[in-house]
């Protein structure tokens, strides 16, 4: 394809609409950080075992959350990756 027919196939093309309302970011940033504190801090109380399947659960539930949240609040600050 040439930059003219790009360009008309740009032009014509719907906007982009996110899945998830702008106006629900700030609160969904606060929800999932909260749960990623919260799941750190159950994380670090749990007993030490030699096989450490509930610990690895934890720590990567709260690293999901962690990134989403830290995803969101950029968002909600207007730096949107």
């Amino acid at each position: 394809m040439d930059y003219d027919a790009l360009k008309t196939l740009h032009s014509s093309a719907a906007p982009f609409t996110p899945l998830v309302p702008v106006s629900l970011l700030p609160a969904l940033a606060l929800i999932l950080l909260s749960a990623t504190f919260v799941l750190a801090f159950y994380f670090s109380t749990l007993p030490k075992n030699a096989i450490p399947l509930k610990e690895v659960a934890v720590a990567s539930t709260a690293s999901i959350l962690g990134g989403f949240g830290v995803v969101a609040l950029f968002c909600t600050a207007g730096v949107y990756v």
